[in-house]
């Protein structure tokens, strides 16, 4: 019996030893991308563009329609609102703004998958298939959306330098960024990237963006770009949007909770939300 589990287990480390070495991955053939990734921004909170203002500042081609509502979203934040941008009921900002990296971002390169994980709101993985797959004619959207992508050698040196990417069937309702630049509400976002280090600096990652949406009046590019942590053992922060959040989402108005646990207007004028499945005090 000892003999006969013996040949099982050399039989089995066989096995297993083809199958790994049938899938070995050589990740020299792809860039470092390890460590944690932090954004490059101008001071204060970060723009869909980093390379201008935010708000009006960002000159985003909206149509006139798209330009209405992100005006009224405007004069709503003004009085104390919280516009269109969903992280105050602790839904995430799906893509594209989600690669704005409010928090540190991880990028995980696999042979058939490259994994992009960003823990703001909740943790998000993106998933962007380099399988040679199609478009599947079903797909059920989700905040981070579906995407397929290709890694390219451009410079012919054998190695891969560029990894192409589109993403569709994104989730919303959803904003460029916490200003409420809005995207359109039909949800057919589509989202082509150019993800790179640079060429002088192998520490800063970009990713070319261009939005097509039917909220705009022309293809959005913009630049973002990260600097890896230069820290031997990076933390990462655990973000729970849920805990010590005290917005309160009620219909379609936001409320907040004051320090002592009862229920407050976000803004001036604002009316309370209705009581009626409520047992009424009375008078």
């Amino acid at each position: 019996m000892a003999k006969r589990s013996s040949i099982l287990a050399i039989a089995l480390v066989t096995v297993v030893s083809t199958v790994g070495g049938a899938r070995a991955f050589d990740d020299a053939l792809y860039p470092d991308l390890k460590g944690q990734w932090l954004r490059i921004s101008p001071p204060g909170m970060p723009a869909f563009d980093p390379s201008k203002p935010r708000g009006r500042g960002q000159q985003a081609p909206l149509t006139a329609e798209y330009q209405a509502i992100f005006e009224a979203n405007l004069a709503d934040m003004a009085a104390g609102g919280e516009g269109r941008w969903p992280g105050h009921s602790c839904l995430p900002p799906g893509m594209p703004p989600m690669m704005t990296a409010y928090e540190p971002m991880e990028v995980i390169v696999l042979p058939e998958t490259t994994y992009i994980r960003i823990d703001h709101i909740h943790d998000t993985t993106r998933r962007i298939f380099t399988d040679g797959r199609d478009w599947p004619e079903q797909v059920e959207p989700t905040y981070a959306g579906y995407s397929i992508g290709k890694w390219i050698d451009e410079d012919g040196d054998g190695r891969f330098d560029v990894l192409e990417a589109e993403t569709r069937h994104i989730k919303g309702e959803r904003a460029f960024d916490a200003t409420g630049i809005p995207l359109h509400a039909d949800n057919q976002t589509i989202v082509q990237e150019r993800i790179y280090l640079d060429n002088d600096n192998r520490n800063i990652l970009h990713d070319r963006m261009t939005v097509i949406d039917h909220a705009l009046t022309r293809p959005w590019t913009v630049l973002k770009s990260y600097r890896r942590n230069p820290n031997k053992f990076v933390q990462w922060r655990e973000y729970i949007c849920s805990e010590h959040n005290n917005h309160v989402a009620i219909g379609k108005e936001s409320y907040f909770r004051s320090a002592d646990g009862l229920l407050m207007p976000a803004k001036k004028g604002q009316t309370p939300p209705s009581l009626k499945y409520f047992k009424q005090p009375q008078k």
